[in-house]
């Protein structure tokens, strides 16, 4: 669909579910068009998040639909309206960690590990749980069949609040206590893609229909929430949400970029971590390669809609 001057070979490519809370805030749009032009990732299906916790400029149980219309506006800008399988998660988190909250997101899920494909598929979860919790409460055998990569969770080893795991803690305590591989880029690492407004206008905004809208919808929310003291920060952003790409673009062999750490439980009181769990180890990041990340994705950007009205 967005061909380059190389090719990246078949055996290297692997399939991706994302699954984005898209209009949360402005940085899971930059993600998810940056992982729309990487051809090592065959998208599969593109799942919209709810972020219902803590926020408070959407009406009860409409947060998703507002992820699922960003999507869609997205692939819109970019010039491939329905090129994707978008679809719709659970409108609200768990209500405990025996039930599931059905959706089309998470039957997607469902459908997509379970798919004959030799290919290794991974889910890159860039909001709440709550969908890919679903999904393995209602069809366990998902869990051998591919990895999760999870931004969120407070820094280890003490853990901390964490505005992906406020989404539903319920939801983050399934996927820790099941099998399914898991790879955690908890907060302090992505924290690490850090970008400024100027950076975006040179180098974002002149990118045709989708880089104007990338650029402008972050600069106008900067000033929508400028009477916050914590965040945002006045000139500068995280896009923290391409930690699913780094980790995924990444060479294998950099062990030095994460630990393997038995699972924890999350205390749902505080969001700190109970450790001593007995399940099973997962990955978790300590840095991951955001200068390579971020070039990319402005190269991209360049080559696809550089100087495109």
């Amino acid at each position: 669909m967005f061909d380059y001057d190389f090719k990246v070979p078949e055996q290297k490519r692997v399939r991706l579910i994302i699954h984005t809370d898209c209009k949360n805030e402005a940085d899971d749009q930059f993600a998810v068009v940056h992982q729309l032009l990487t051809p090592k990732l065959d998208v599969r299906g593109i799942l919209a998040a709810h972020f219902e916790v803590g926020q408070k400029r959407y009406p009860v149980g409409t947060t998703a639909q507002a992820s699922l219309d960003e999507i869609n506006l997205l692939l819109d800008l970019m010039g491939i309206p329905g090129a994707y399988p978008v679809r719709l998660g659970s409108s609200v988190p768990l209500k405990d960690v025996r039930t599931p909250s059905p959706s089309p997101a998470a039957e997607f899920i469902i459908e997509e590990a379970l798919r004959d494909d030799p290919r290794p598929l991974y889910i890159g979860m860039q909001g709440s749980l709550t969908d890919l919790a679903s999904a393995i409460l209602m069809e366990p055998r998902i869990c051998q069949r591919m990895t999760a990569i999870w931004i969120g969770g407070g820094v280890y080893p003490k853990g901390n609040q964490e505005f992906n795991l406020m989404q539903d803690i319920n939801a983050a305590n399934v996927v820790f206590a099941s099998s399914m591989p898991l790879w955690q880029v908890p907060q302090n690492v992505y924290k690490q893609f850090s970008v400024t407004l100027a950076e975006l206008q040179l180098r974002v905004k002149p990118c045709g229909r989708i880089g104007e809208y990338l650029f402008r919808q972050m600069a106008d929310l900067n000033l929508c929430l400028a009477d916050n003291p914590d965040w945002p920060h006045g000139e500068t952003w995280g896009l923290g949400d391409h930690g699913v790409i780094a980790a995924l673009m990444e060479e294998k062999k950099r062990w030095d970029h994460w630990t393997m750490l038995p699972a924890p439980a999350v205390n749902p009181e505080d969001m700190t971590y109970i450790h001593d769990t007995g399940y099973r180890p997962i990955r978790v990041y300590s840095v991951l390669d955001a200068r390579t990340t971020l070039e990319d994705m402005f190269a991209k950007l360049q080559i696809h809609f550089g100087g495109k009205g």
